[in-house]
């Protein structure tokens, strides 16, 4: 993996995510809100890194990864969800907690360690918030997957993952006692506001349609 600073990391990640993995161009603007930071500074970084031969980006064209960019964001991304799940399963995180402590261990250099640290947990191919880990070689499974939001009434799926990974969000679905894993099933859809009335497990709730639009259920 090239040599790269903590931010130049955290922009080639954002990108991945913005641009369908790094495969399509994402404006400058839509990265800085990403990043929370000015436009100008999205420029500037944009330049360093295509000069590391890490992004393609012509001004006011939009920017994507380069192969090498691409390696080095999965292998941020494959160090992010891995420390994720050694928090989780080893030293009893929250599913909400352990976002922000990943952030800064995703940025360990030593490849040996994080190799280990994948055999030790015995190779898991999903986070905590059901997100695919690459491997050292940066594949990693697909899953089939919808948002709840997107289903048509008396569809049903198991929870297979989450959009948003907040803290906010997963404390709301503890709250409510929604995990991955359960079955949801979409009894009806509200017309004047579009939420849902779902059965998860035995148990009728209704959602918003915000809360919908962030829960990834695997169709049954």
């Amino acid at each position: 993996m090239s040599n790269t600073s903590h931010s130049e990391e955290n922009y080639l990640k954002a990108i991945f995510h913005l641009g369908s993995e790094g495969t399509q161009a994402v404006s400058t603007n839509a990265i800085a809100r990403n990043i929370k930071t000015q436009p100008s500074s999205v420029t500037d970084m944009m330049q360093r890194l295509s000069e590391k031969g890490l992004v393609n980006y012509r001004k006011y064209k939009g920017v994507s990864l380069t192969d090498l960019g691409r390696d080095t964001a999965l292998s941020i991304i494959r160090k992010h969800r891995l420390w994720e799940v050694f928090l989780v399963e080893k030293l009893h995180f929250s599913w909400d907690e352990v976002h922000d402590v990943a952030e800064q261990l995703e940025h360990i250099k030593s490849e040996k360690l994080v190799d280990l640290l994948d055999e030790h947990l015995g190779f898991p191919q999903y986070d905590p918030h059901g997100d695919s880990i690459p491997d050292k070689d940066g594949n990693y499974p697909s899953r089939d997957k919808q948002l709840l939001s997107q289903l048509p009434e008396n569809a049903q799926g198991l929870c297979i993952g989450v959009k948003d990974s907040s803290a906010s969000f997963l404390k709301y679905l503890d709250r409510n006692k929604i995990s991955l894993g359960d079955k949801i099933k979409l009894l009806e859809r509200e017309d004047f506001d579009n939420s849902l009335l779902v059965l998860v497990g035995e148990r009728k709730l209704r959602l918003s349609q915000q809360i919908a639009a962030n829960l990834y259920l695997k169709l049954l």
